[in-house]
């Protein structure tokens, strides 16, 4: 199972990222979405899993602020900001977070962390990210998508 994991696309989804979610299977979004028309956008492209993020106002209400989902035995929890995850994590795999728009992938004990980045308009002089990972035999690969920022 391919996935595309981002976060922080503050309206805005560049034609570089939409070329890498027509090739997963599912969608991880981390929050700060701030259109409705891209939750729209993501949903033709693939299942769409998404938490509401700190700028997500009114329109996304019905969006859960954090989501625990489980795809082909790997269990996320997905949290907009990484200060909000509870401190039990039992059972899940991977957490996946934005907010901070820094690329992260560490290991945690047995947890990995992923924040994607943002992969929308760029800000303080940082890398535009996402990430695609595939899930095999139980087992999770990731890796960096760095988009360039040049592009609109």
């Amino acid at each position: 199972m391919k996935l595309a994991i981002l976060s922080d696309t503050h309206g805005l989804l560049r034609p570089q990222v939409v070329e890498h979610l027509k090739t997963a299977d599912a969608i991880l979004h981390g929050g700060d979405i701030n259109k409705p028309a891209i939750v729209e956008q993501l949903q033709q492209s693939a299942p769409l899993y998404i938490v509401r993020g700190n700028n997500d106002k009114e329109w996304a209400e019905d969006i859960p602020h954090d989501l625990t989902v489980t795809l082909e035995g790997i269990t996320f929890f997905m949290v907009h900001n990484k200060k909000e995850v509870p401190a039990d994590l039992l059972g899940v795999d991977v957490v996946v977070f934005g907010h901070s728009h820094k690329y992260v992938q560490e290991e945690k004990g047995s947890v990995l962390w992923l924040n994607p980045g943002s992969c929308g308009p760029r800000r303080f002089h940082q890398e535009i990210t996402m990430m695609m990972a595939e899930i095999e035999g139980g087992t999770i690969q990731v890796e960096k998508i760095e988009i360039s920022h040049e592009e609109s």
